[in-house]
């Protein structure tokens, strides 16, 4: 159905601030989980001397294989690709002839450094495995066919000599692969972890101290990431659960579904699709799940794992390990499992790292003014590009507009990751090379996708947004579009999923058009949000031309460095009950009616360094915690000395958990009980509404 509507012009303020990108560093010597703010599925980490390397999935978009290189583990850049395009032939891999890999392409790598060089292996959907070499990790890299059905995989360098993969859900096997990457051996391939053992998939494989251990997820019923261990890699193997739950307080994600027993297109009237209400309770797999482990130069073990982020796709987590009974259990000593979202970064200064190399920085550059000679390394082509089709001109991206019936199908679009939790992408558009037929604008590849733009039609140019979910096409009449340029913007707010789209005429005055749009996460592309820049023509013919110039990304909740209210007065907010905290006469914390503002509602904190606090009421007396978590053993002192040392857990928005630096757990109070409040919680639940999260308000 196609509504044309009168445009309601609703203007906003141009956005001033500095611009600056999420880094997990929270410069003080802690960090706040997620390490990205944006997609970065199957991490696989490896550690070569005091270098750390993260390989991810990249599926159908090209350059593909991406590598972050860090000396901390938590600030990081991206410095390689394994490829530039897909080195196949077949139409899908171009986006030609109405074939296409969404959701397919290559996905799940291990990254490994053996023999002198980097080895990064990775399964292409219908080629089976690949294999890609180089003995510098910036390239070039060699690309190795070696075929076979093994996916999904890890690989051991065993002492020996020989080197294995790890694949299969479930049913675990272990292969051997030949020395010069040319496909695996036959008749080595033996199930190691029969079926029926709960193991899962996304294998990582180590051998420690002489003891071979399997890290893998399972997604059935939800998330949970499990180790197995074996003195011989070929079994038997012993399993245990090493974290489950951990959604750092993020429910699941409204999940796009396709109607069953209809044969899928990504150009399908997407009325057909279904966003369902979410579950806020629902884990799902927003715990985190899959991703490897690594030691650093203290002795100290991390894990690096994905969670299922809304509609920003897969993100990447850092938690410390605890070892216990030789099991590398997620966690802290007292919350095993479990993982904070805010802890004290590696501990890696005794190595030669300059101070400018762990200074809090994002992995890529998001803006964009095409002056240079080549794309910066955040842009991802949708599918192999057409490299005769654009170029970078006069400082400018300069893209020719070719056959598609719509944004889905538009070959040489442009890509990047959003990023959350909020994030403001704007680009100017030059439409002064359009011929008829030609569409061209800012999108968002995802499933459902949408996107704002310019449409010449005859002598006209069109200003349009168009919305998959709905089927929707709202035009802008009574609007002059000047041939010149005009300036495109996405305002995402993508930790609650949604979004809408703005044009300015001339780049301070905005004006929204279409509806505020629901976002859903979707294992269809097995892709999140991605901005598109895109041209093409839906009468089916070779167009014209458009150019684009000055993206840019801006983060108005990147700085959080006012996050923590320190010299505030402020009242706690138990975000299950909606009361205020009060400290009570009798020695103990509860709750109080809404409107109560009495000086014992009030609070501050007293800054220990490194994100340590303790929690101080306004008449002087200190929480502490008395006993080992049971119902009443948070007490109230006068005595600075048994002050509890909170590590303060920044939830942004004002939302925030106290974890006790003793204990390792969480102060809350039960919403439903009516008891006070106490010590043993072990973390926030998906909906944050079992009791340990808190809102501050000054």
């Amino acid at each position: 159905m196609k509504q044309l509507l009168m445009l309601l012009l609703t203007v906003l303020p141009m956005v001033t601030s500095a611009q600056t990108s999420w880094s997990a560093d929270n410069g003080n010597g802690t960090f706040t989980n997620p390490l990205f703010y944006d997609e970065f599925s199957d991490p696989d980490i490896l550690r070569v001397g005091d270098d750390y390397y993260l390989a991810g999935t990249t599926m159908h978009t090209v350059p593909g294989l991406v590598i972050l290189h860090s000396k901390d583990l938590v600030n990081w850049e991206n410095i390689s690709y394994c490829f530039d395009r897909f080195d196949f032939d077949d139409d899908a891999f171009s986006l030609k002839n109405h074939q296409e890999i969404y959701g397919q392409g290559i996905w799940a790598p291990c990254i490994r450094y053996a023999n002198g060089q980097f080895y990064v292996y990775s399964n292409i959907n219908g080629k089976g495995l690949q294999c890609y070499t180089s003995k510098d990790i910036r390239g070039p890299w060699k690309h190795h066919n070696m075929q076979g059905r093994i996916y999904d995989l890890s690989v051991l360098f065993d002492d020996d000599g020989k080197i294995y993969a790890i694949h299969g859900y479930g049913e675990v096997r272990c292969t051997e692969l030949k020395a010069d990457m040319s496909g695996p051996k036959e008749e080595t391939e033996r199930v190691i972890i029969p079926e029926g053992n709960a193991v899962g998939e996304g294998h990582h494989m180590y051998k420690i101290n002489g003891m071979y251990y399997l890290i893998s997820t399972d997604y059935r019923p939800n998330g949970r990431t499990l180790c197995s261990r074996s003195k011989s890699i070929w079994g038997p193997y012993e399993t245990v659960t090493i974290t489950a739950d951990e959604t750092f307080g993020y429910h699941a994600a409204s999940l796009t579904q396709v109607p069953q027993g209809e044969q899928y297109r990504i150009g399908h009237d997407g009325t057909a699709f279904g966003i369902p209400e979410i579950d806020k309770d629902a884990t799902a797999c927003t715990n985190i799940h899959q991703g490897g482990i690594v030691e650093d130069q203290s002795g100290q073990w991390w894990a690096l794992l994905m969670m299922d982020f809304h509609s920003i796709g897969r993100t990447v987590t850092l938690a410390p390990i605890t070892w216990k009974d030789g099991w590398p259990m997620l966690g802290l000593e007292g919350n095993l499992g479990r993982a904070p979202r805010t802890w004290f970064k590696p501990n890696v200064q005794s190595v030669a790292v300059t101070q400018q190399q762990t200074i809090p920085c994002a992995p890529y550059n998001r803006n964009e003014l095409f002056n240079g000679k080549a794309l910066g390394r955040i842009w991802q082509w949708n599918h192999n590009p057409d490299d005769k089709k654009w170029s970078l001109k006069n400082g400018r991206l300069r893209l020719q507009s070719m056959p598609a019936e719509q944004l889905m199908w538009a070959r040489n679009t442009l890509t990047q990751r959003v990023i959350g939790p909020t994030s403001i992408a704007t680009v100017e558009l030059y439409v002064g090379g359009m011929k008829v037929g030609d569409v061209a604008g800012l999108g968002n590849i995802n499933v459902p996708c949408s996107w704002i733009g310019i449409v010449k039609d005859r002598k006209d140019l069109i200003l349009r947004c168009y919305e998959q979910a709905t089927n929707d096409t709202i035009d802008a009449i009574d609007t002059k579009v000047p041939v010149d340029r005009i300036w495109l913007r996405m305002v995402g707010d993508y930790d609650h999923d949604r979004a809408h789209y703005e044009w300015s005429f001339n780049g301070e005055v905005f004006h929204q058009i279409g509806r505020e749009m629901p976002l859903s996460y979707q294992l269809i592309s097995f892709q999140g949000s991605r901005h598109a820049l895109f041209a093409f023509n839906h009468k089916g013919k070779q167009g014209g031309y458009v150019e684009f110039d000055n993206f840019t990304v801006e983060e108005p909740m990147a700085d959080r460095s006012g996050n923590i209210p320190y010299n505030k007065t402020f009242r706690i907010i138990n975000l299950a009950t909606g009361k205020p905290m009060i400290a009570l006469e009798h020695g103990l914390l509860y709750d109080t009616e809404e409107n109560d503002r009495s000086k014992l509602t009030r609070f501050r904190l007293i800054d220990k360094g490194q994100g340590k606090v303790a929690l101080q009421c306004e008449d002087g007396r200190y929480v502490f915690v008395s006993g080992f978590g049971l119902a009443g053993d948070v007490r109230l002192t006068t005595d600075a000395s048994k002050a509890e040392e909170f590590l303060w857990q920044d939830y942004l928005n004002r939302e925030f958990m106290l974890m006790s630096m003793r204990t390792h757990l969480y102060i809350g109070k039960s919403p439903t009980t009516g008891s006070p409040y106490s010590m043993d919680y072990k973390g926030a639940d998906p909906a944050r509404r079992n009791g340990a999260v808190f809102r501050w308000e000054e």
